[in-house]
């Protein structure tokens, strides 16, 4: 195995870049989720599972990040190709207009203020339909595991300090991406859907794994990616985002979901931590050990 891609994403839930080497540090990618939209109507740090048209948004570094400053300015290109900086005097404004929905864009902040991480109005009394809508569950679908989160984020949109959904990492293999292509020959399975940082090429692998997605099978493992490893924690749970609309090419697709839950347990990918920080490159050496 060997590593295919690196995957940054400067703003939640805006599309990211690939870039040419990236740094792991014990908190993630450097530079991963740097910035994040707050919702001004109900409150709270919001993803694009409630402002969907996050994802047709794309984000990227000015400067690279660094250990010393590792949240940079960022341009952010909206539908229709306009750019904006993060350093804009009318950025919120400019955001709320391409989002239709009343944000302000904040760099990350300090994990002890909480207030900021803490988690807004929900949209809905009802605990179950305001789950469900986030999740994109149908009535009859199960709703995932909500134990294989860290528990701060009952109470926080993520982890104090981050903007991370839940673990640093996220690893998914070129053979997962086949399996989708594959069991949905009619929707558009490209890597911007789900969101790794690592895509795995794992062409030469001799077991698929369940369902095809060999990293499913790697639970409780270690991951040895060049000189960084990652201990693989739990499968990723898929939520509505997977079924987003990002451009013309890539159009809303619920059927995408549907086939995540029915047929892969909910789950695509693996999220990881960092046990051992460094810095990879496209075609290191992958190990699972």
């Amino acid at each position: 195995m060997q590593l295919d891609s690196i995957w940054r994403y400067p703003v939640k839930s805006m599309v990211g870049e690939t870039i040419p080497s990236g740094r792991f540090t014990e908190a993630g990618l450097l530079g991963d989720r740097g910035w994040a939209v707050r919702d001004e109507e109900r409150g709270g740090i919001r993803g694009a599972k409630k402002i969907g048209s996050l994802m047709r948004l794309a984000a990227r570094y000015d400067d690279e990040p660094t250990v010393e400053s590792p949240v940079r300015p960022v341009t952010m290109t909206l539908p229709g190709g306009r750019e904006i900086s993060s350093a804009a005097p009318d950025v919120d404004e400019t955001l709320s207009q391409a989002l239709d929905h009343s944000v302000t864009l904040w760099p990350l902040q300090p994990p002890d203020d909480l207030d900021h991480y803490r988690r807004g109005a929900a949209d809905s009394d009802d605990l179950m339909e305001e789950l469900r809508d986030i999740f994109g569950r149908e009535e009859d679908e199960p709703l995932p595991d909500l134990s294989v989160f860290p528990p701060e984020i009952l109470e926080f949109e993520s982890p104090p300090g981050t903007y991370l959904d839940a673990y640093p990492v996220l690893v998914m293999t070129t053979t997962a991406m086949d399996a989708l292509a594959r069991e949905l020959p009619n929707s558009v399975i490209d890597v911007k859907r789900f969101r790794p940082n690592l895509l795995i090429d794992t062409s030469d692998l001799d077991d698929p794994g369940p369902a095809g997605h060999p990293e499913l099978a790697w639970e409780g493992r270690t991951l040895a990616v060049g000189e960084v490893e990652l201990e693989l924690v739990t499968g990723c749970p898929r939520c509505v985002m997977v079924t987003r609309e990002i451009d013309e090419a890539i159009p809303v697709d619920r059927s995408v979901l549907r086939h995540v839950v029915s047929d892969l347990d909910q789950l695509v990918g693996m999220y990881a931590r960092v046990t051992t920080p460094g810095t990879v490159f496209p075609g290191d050496e992958v190990q699972l050990r």
